[in-house]
């Protein structure tokens, strides 16, 4: 029987492709999502005080971040305490009076406009409704609050079981769940930080960061 891998590995051959001089991806070998192609970030004292408000927001979040992970780290070697369930209190509060008060921000101020901006300079995807870098920045929000309910529930659900193994099982699923928010939000932050206000200094005009900086000012009572 003839082998069909016997003249080409469908998994390790090279592709030959025109790809007008850029870099070719596989599904096998895909971009570091940290290392986005063909966006350079700008420096953080070029941005528009708008930018720099948001990125200055956007240290405190990675902070909350890292205590989150912390805390989780000790659920899982210590399981669930009045210490550790303080620790978790005080991210959800956080999470709630600050994460989606800065969430809001940008999809009220920020994503509307750029949104706009990207589809007039042609930088979207192909589609009967063309999606911009603003669409997974939105989505990104929603699976943010999908997975602090997930964590939440089951964190609250497992205080009530009285089986130690089923306990322990819901535990270790909403630490799963907690891990995955913290990755979530530490990648759209270095997307944001790093390519979406990059292109909002690029296409954005003086006059557009004055509208925005009144925005904040009309309904968030922010000055810049």
């Amino acid at each position: 029987m003839t082998n069909i891998f016997s003249e080409s590995d469908y998994l390790k051959r090279n592709v030959e492709k025109d790809a007008n001089g850029q870099p070719g991806y596989s599904p096998m070998d895909p971009p570091d999502a940290y290392k986005p192609p063909g966006i350079e970030p700008v420096a953080y004292e070029l941005l528009d005080p708008v930018l720099r408000h948001l990125y200055d927001e956007h240290k405190f979040i990675l902070a909350g971040l890292d205590d989150l992970e912390k805390a989780l780290l000790e659920i899982r070697k210590e399981g669930i305490n009045k210490s550790l369930n303080k620790k978790l209190a005080d991210f959800f509060k956080f999470l709630d009076e600050f994460i989606v008060l800065h969430h809001l921000k940008e999809e009220r101020i920020l994503f509307p406009l750029l949104h706009d901006r990207l589809l007039d300079a042609g930088e979207h995807a192909p589609g009967s409704i063309p999606e911009t870098a603003v669409d997974m920045l939105e989505n990104d929000h929603i699976k943010t609050m999908q997975l602090v309910t997930l964590m939440f529930s089951l964190m609250g659900l497992s205080s009530r079981l009285t089986d130690l193994s089923s306990r322990a099982i819901l535990i270790d699923t909403a630490i799963e769940q907690g891990n995955s928010l913290i990755e979530l939000l530490r990648l759209h932050i270095f997307r944001e930080n790093n390519v979406v206000f990059a292109l909002a200094h690029k296409y954005f005009t003086n006059e557009d960061f004055q509208e925005q900086k009144d925005q904040l000012k009309k309904y968030f009572s922010i000055a810049l």
